[in-house]
């Protein structure tokens, strides 16, 4: 349990620091002299720099430990989102990158705490309601800095949000002595940077959860980057009520993490799970990009709540699979390669979808085509299934 608080809430306050500058886009893009729908080629630097450092993620592990590694992403992400705050693009170029190289090691550090501190009957549960991380961080972004953002400025709000994540990395020091010890730490197999990726590539099983993983996430970071702006400019819904279905969203998402941690336990296999996901957030991200300003609020929030329960719900099944599939000794390396995958989607996905809204000026459009990306996901990862000795480790 102390395990899982700790990973949970660094996942929550890095993810908060990455979603709160397309939370407050609408606001901070005139001070930058950017188009607001140009965050998603900020979102692209993110997640470029958290390519890099999540594929080396495996060596990282090895010499300071996956707490350590945990403090200096926190520390990365709160001098990303700062430098950020100074508003002029060569700031929020290196600010984007740095936020990215925080990002990448967080989930690869955490499941290698978890994995040997969790049954194997447990695992998807638990990787799951450590995942819900990521949208807690969401709707804290949507609750909170939204508001604050009006009431301080986006600035101020990007500030406190980097000054809360030095305050998380200061707090969990102590529990460096039970993480970060050899006996915790363990064999980690991969010391060079592209080892984790080679490991995810030459195992089919992991392969195939790592390139179905990649469309998953173009669809998330899509919905994640875009939908306040695109409720605001297109759907003429105030910013804080954008930030709350946004919130919304969230929170459907931390609904469905859980839910379908114990399922992929206790009733389908992981397979199975994804690719029903898959189907489900294809067509939901189709429905979304139909809203318009004629749409009562209802309806806004019950489309994109069941696009929150599709797209932001497979992480936690898809990361205790992977953790599970990886040799003894190296869960934190084999996830840092295939989220090296994964983030390959969150570069391209708001990139394309940017370049498609910019290009033919429609959000329905941009929506469609990371719907067909997430269905053609969902059949890839059909047929993946533990092998027989490790569903009764």
């Amino acid at each position: 349990m102390l395990a899982l608080i700790a990973t949970l809430a660094i996942q929550a306050l890095v993810s908060m620091t990455v979603l709160t500058p397309p939370v407050v886009a609408a606001l901070a893009a005139p001070d930058i002299g950017v188009a607001s729908e140009r965050i998603g080629l900020f979102t692209a630097l993110v997640y470029a720099g958290a390519i890099l450092s999540s594929a080396g993620s495996g060596a990282l592990l090895a010499r300071i430990g996956p707490l350590r590694l945990s403090q200096c992403c926190l520390a990365f992400c709160a001098a990303g989102i700062g430098i950020a705050a100074m508003a002029f693009i060569p700031a929020v170029a290196l600010g984007a990158a740095l936020m990215g190289l925080g990002y990448g090691p967080v989930t690869p550090a955490s499941s290698h705490i978890l994995i040997r501190q969790t049954p194997p009957d447990r695992r998807s549960l638990m990787f799951s309601l450590k995942q819900t991380g990521v949208p807690v961080g969401g709707a804290l972004a949507g609750f909170i800095a939204a508001p604050l953002a009006l009431m301080v400025g986006w600035q101020g709000a990007a500030l406190a949000v980097a000054a809360a994540s030095i305050v998380l990395a200061v707090m969990v020091e102590p529990l460096r002595v039970r993480f970060d010890s050899g006996e915790n730490v363990g064999p980690v197999t991969a010391r060079s940077p592209l080892a984790g990726i080679r490991l995810v590539l030459r195992t089919p099983a992991l392969r195939r959860l790592a390139l179905s993983s990649t469309t998953f996430a173009a669809t998330q970071l899509s919905l994640a980057t875009f939908l306040v702006t695109f409720l605001t400019e297109r759907a003429h819904v105030p910013l804080v009520t954008a930030g709350i279905v946004m919130a919304v969203a969230q929170g459907s998402g931390i609904v469905g993490r859980i839910l379908l941690g114990w399922v992929a336990d206790r009733l389908l296999r992981a397979g199975r799970v994804l690719a029903l996901l898959g189907i489900g957030m294809a067509a939901a991200s189709v429905a979304t990009g139909l809203i318009s300003a004629a749409w009562p609020l209802p309806a806004i929030f019950a489309v994109t709540a069941v696009l929150g329960l599709t797209g932001l719900s497979w992480n936690g099944v898809y990361l205790a699979e992977v953790a599970a599939l990886a040799p003894p000794g190296a869960a934190g390396a084999a996830t840092g390669g295939a989220l090296s995958l994964t983030f390959l989607g969150i570069v391209l996905g708001p990139a394309l979808f940017s370049a498609v809204v910019s290009l033919s000026g429609s959000y329905t459009l941009g929506f469609s085509i990371v719907a067909a990306a997430a269905f053609l996901g969902g059949l890839q990862v059909w047929g993946v299934r533990r092998p027989a000795t490790i569903r009764s480790a």
